[in-house]
């Protein structure tokens, strides 16, 4: 069995900054990809960053810039750090993971419960 714990997340002013974080944990065996996503109220959910093991990450051009993903391999975790929040960037933030665990020969998704990032003055 695999669990993805999200943390961080809140209410910040604008240009304020935050940090969120997923680990995971359970019988995993190897961790392909990891990333955060995003959904604000009345809009589908959006691809935020994205990270491979060995290949530089890939951004939401609305981010570049001002985020910036990282992962821990030892930790099993990946972490977000946000700076110069906007607006915009108000919505509820999910973590992902693809990984294989001892239960399977496949790589699946896993999503963190998500964490509701508000930004306002």
């Amino acid at each position: 069995q695999v669990q993805l714990v999200q943390s961080g997340g809140g209410l910040v002013q604008p240009g304020g900054s935050l940090r969120l974080s997923c680990a995971a944990s359970g019988s995993i065996l190897s961790i392909r990809a990891m990333g955060w996503y995003r959904q604000a109220p009345g809009k589908q959910r959006e691809l935020v960053a994205r990270i491979f093991s060995g290949i530089s990450p890939t951004y939401a051009d609305s981010v570049k810039g001002r985020f910036t993903i990282s992962r821990d391999n030892a930790k099993n975790t990946v972490y977000l750090q946000m700076n110069s929040l906007i607006l915009e960037d108000t919505a509820v933030y999910y973590c992902l993971i693809e990984l294989r665990n001892s239960d399977s020969v496949w790589y699946r998704d896993y999503w963190g419960q998500g964490t509701q990032v508000t930004v306002s003055s």
